[in-house]
């Protein structure tokens, strides 16, 4: 499957032609494929040659110069230069790679060097190859050439700013016709009542409108979250700018975000009805459920402060805040689980192997399968 450097120097001579002056130190979109009937690196067709496992591409590189490429790799690919591996791909993911720093390792074969891009089960994906062009701002070392500017690349945060002044609103909305419902929800002064909400609008969890308006205020809210958190995957680690993300996506990512964590939150009651006939535990199910409901919105309403770093900040740092959003997310899912297992605590001791057991299946088991799906879903 490799290529002999004999090979290169007489597969050269037809295509030294290839790559123009001012391409240097620049990959092309022009790839070849070796055919072995003619002995001779043709032009790539995506129709005929699908099954072709390497592909390759001449280079023309200058050693001054930095030759920044980025690409999507699946796992197990490999580069080579001139017959020479310089990369292989230990996970399915996002590189970068400087090929100047290989250069000089690699004998040039008139002034060109042969690229070759291999994959041992299936044809490599040279659509996310593109030259990773330094930022004018930074400045070249001494003997290098000018960088070429390359824009910043960004999120589209028109949505996320149109959906966060929709949330703004809502809970503006709350506040004004359910002003008993909210205070007793979000007033930091009566978290020592813990029957601020037992004989209110929550005694019966999503028994009211009142109450199911909440629910669905919080699931806006995490799920405009959960989408941007997802974008920026998307943006930063696995299309690499390939597939942009429309305000359409995004839009109807946050729709459907919406709809599936608010039926979560719904069937949830379902699913603690049947497993508390399962263990003989019915005397818990509202206690457990009006606990976490409650710790979700409580902890909700600070959610579009997050929205709100991310919006600010995601241009400048994009993964650091990828990784506050995760934690955050993370951090809220884990906290309403503690309190359920306090409050739990406080009627049944926890210590008890057969509630510990429904507390798990009810509980833990449920939040390491959203947290997978959320946080860790790339």
């Amino acid at each position: 499957m490799l290529l002999l450097v004999a090979f290169v120097g007489f597969a050269l001579e037809p295509y030294a032609q290839m790559l123009p002056l001012e391409q240097s130190n620049a990959i092309t979109g022009e790839w070849l494929v070796y055919e072995d009937e003619t002995q001779e690196l043709v032009p790539y067709v995506s129709v005929v040659h699908a099954k072709q496992q390497a592909l390759h591409q001449w280079l023309t590189v200058e050693p001054a110069q930095p030759f920044l490429i980025g690409f999507t790799a699946q796992k197990d690919l490999c580069l080579f230069l001139n017959n020479q591996m310089i990369f292989k791909a230990d996970s399915t993911a996002a590189y970068k790679l400087n090929l100047s720093n290989y250069a000089s390792a690699v004998k040039p074969v008139e002034g060109k060097m042969l690229l070759t891009v291999w994959h041992p089960s299936q044809q490599p994906n040279i659509k996310g190859f593109y030259n990773d062009v330094q930022s004018s701002s930074q400045k070249a070392d001494t003997g290098q050439r000018p960088l070429s500017i390359r824009l910043r690349e960004y999120v589209n945060q028109n949505p996320f700013i149109v959906f966060l002044l929709v949330i703004g609103l809502v809970y503006g909305w709350l506040r004004i016709n359910f002003p008993a419902e909210f205070e007793a929800l979000f007033d930091v002064r009566l978290a020592g009542r813990n029957n601020r909400l037992d004989e209110g609008f929550m005694a019966n969890p999503l028994s009211s409108w009142s109450s199911i308006l909440f629910v669905l205020a919080f699931s806006l809210s995490l799920a405009l979250l959960i989408a941007a958190i997802h974008t920026n995957v998307q943006h930063i680690r696995l299309f690499n700018r390939l597939f942009p993300v429309s305000e359409a996506d995004i839009t109807t990512k946050i729709g459907v975000y919406t709809l599936a964590i608010f039926l979560f939150l719904v069937l949830k009651y379902l699913f603690l009805k049947f497993m508390a006939f399962i263990f003989g535990l019915e005397e818990v199910v509202v206690v457990q459920y009006r606990e976490f409901i409650k710790t979700l919105l409580f902890l909700g309403v600070f959610l579009p402060f997050v929205m709100l770093l991310y919006l600010s900040m995601n241009t400048f740092i994009p993964e650091t805040i990828l990784l506050v959003s995760n934690v955050l997310v993370s951090l809220l899912l884990l906290l309403a689980v503690l309190r359920v297992f306090v409050i739990v605590n406080k009627k049944a001791t926890v210590l008890n192997l057969h509630l510990f057991s429904y507390l798990c299946a009810t509980e833990v088991i449920p939040l390491a399968v959203v947290l997978k799906l959320i946080v860790f879903s790339f």
